[in-house]
């Protein structure tokens, strides 16, 4: 049962890295300092918000999981 949580952390953790890298920025940094602010505001479609929302799920899921591993372990 331990293991089985210790191997479910590692896989979510990484394909939560994994989906944080795939989202592309545009400007980079600059637009969060200040740089250009129509970065910031602006609205995700298509691939973009599917991404950003895979990411939310699976955060979550990594929340829930490593809760559990405490609670249960």
């Amino acid at each position: 049962m331990e293991t089985a949580f210790y191997v479910a952390i590692i896989l979510v953790s990484l394909l939560l890295m994994m989906v944080i890298l795939l989202q592309s920025k545009a400007s980079g940094f600059s637009g969060a300092f200040g740089g250009d602010t129509s970065a910031i505001y602006r609205t995700r479609r298509g691939l973009e918000k599917t991404l950003f929302q895979l990411t939310i799920g699976v955060a979550v899921i990594f929340v829930v999981v490593s809760l559990l591993g405490q609670w249960l372990l």
